[in-house]
């Protein structure tokens, strides 16, 4: 196959519709951070593309908007995670002589066989996914159910299969212990409202640094939060959660979140920012990766460990809620309700870890 040919990403709408004029069909690759897009020609071969009747101006415009679009139906994070794998089979490929694209069942069983003792099912679950989705967007399908996939990842599972790591559920007592390490000042009264905002409305990292003051519905008895993008809300309907005001002052989540705005003297656009060296909040939302290292901060100075099978992580925060309002006597539909789990069966899977800590038959046996 002839190698496909890089040239520089699109500088505007303007020169998209100018390369695809050229005979060219432009096709984004998997990632959004990368600053180049690769050309692909109908059969691989760029004498093709004279042959090729150029769209117009208006269809290239098309064109580029579905793309977007459909690069859009995945989250951030898994188009970065995507990313990687894929780079990391392209060099296996490289270094073995293999052809990454397209890939071929067998080359992609050899891949997981070289790399199965030293990752998670998961990772390798995931990283088919991404030479899939690879393969799909280059116009070679992957069938990910040839036994040279499927039979490889079984045998890797029974062999060599272990327990992926988990967070540590953060409860309600290890949020008084993070919060009371925060200092009054911007930074503290900031990580204060983070930690206590993610707990009590169950949040995932990305649904937090998303939150803007517009989406915040302030009532006599808390706040209404609208999150307008979910993991779980592919459609962008967007869904509501109510966070209750607590009974303590400490660690009451709808104060602590007041308290920031007011102190922060935010009115509009994102809820948590970055507070620099200088004490001065700035204008621009938290990464998500920031919310990590917020969490892993306070929780060393409060003496918050974890263990190598379950680190800290904000993940916790998500799991704590579910542990804490399970052995608070709350539904299965309540906690579901709130935390937006579609799956009965992962939600379960943290009220399973709440009932072996609480009430091990082990405990039970009179030594």
């Amino acid at each position: 196959m002839t190698t496909q040919p890089v040239v520089p990403r699109p500088r505007s709408a303007a020169h998209l519709v100018i390369l695809c004029a050229e005979g060219r069909q432009i096709h984004r690759k998997i990632t959004r951070e990368k600053d180049y897009y690769r050309v692909l020609y109908p059969s691989g071969n760029p004498m093709d593309a004279a042959q090729t009747k150029p769209p117009t101006a208006r269809a290239a415009m098309a064109l580029a908007k579905a793309q977007a679009y459909q690069d859009a139906a995945d989250a951030p994070s898994t188009l970065r995670a995507y990313a990687a794998d894929l780079k990391n089979f392209e060099a296996w490929c490289a270094r073995n002589g293999f052809l990454a694209l397209p890939a071929a069942p067998e080359i992609v069983g050899a891949y997981l066989a070289a790399a199965g003792e030293g990752y998670a099912m998961q990772t390798l679950r995931r990283r088919v996914a991404a030479i899939a989705r690879a393969s799909g967007v280059a116009g070679h399908p992957l069938d990910t159910k040839h036994p040279a996939i499927r039979e490889t990842l079984r045998g890797i599972g029974r062999t060599h299969g272990s327990r992926g790591r988990r967070s540590a559920a953060l409860t309600t007592t290890e949020l008084k212990k993070l919060s009371h390490v925060c200092e009054p000042g911007l930074a503290g009264v900031r990580d204060r409202a983070l930690l206590l905002t993610c707990f009590a409305g169950a949040l995932r990292r990305s649904e937090l640094v998303a939150l803007d003051v517009e989406r915040l519905t302030w009532l006599n008895n808390g706040v209404k939060l609208l999150l307008e993008k979910s993991k779980t809300d592919k459609d962008g309907k967007g869904v509501e959660i109510m966070i209750m005001a607590g009974r303590h002052e400490g660690t009451c989540p709808v104060a602590a979140l007041r308290r920031w705005l007011e102190a922060a003297a935010i009115t509009t656009g994102p809820v948590f920012r970055k507070v620099n060296k200088a004490g001065r909040v700035e204008t621009r939302r938290l990464s998500e990766d920031a919310v990590r290292q917020i969490l892993l901060r306070r929780a060393a100075q409060a003496g918050v460990h974890g263990s190598l099978a379950e680190p800290v992580s904000p993940h916790g925060l998500r799991a704590g809620f579910v542990t804490t309002a399970y052995r608070n006597g709350v539904s299965d539909e309540e906690i579901m309700g709130h935390t937006r789990h579609q799956s009965l069966t992962t939600m379960r899977s943290y009220v399973r870890r709440a009932k072996l800590s609480r009430a091990s038959p082990a405990g039970k046996l009179g030594l």
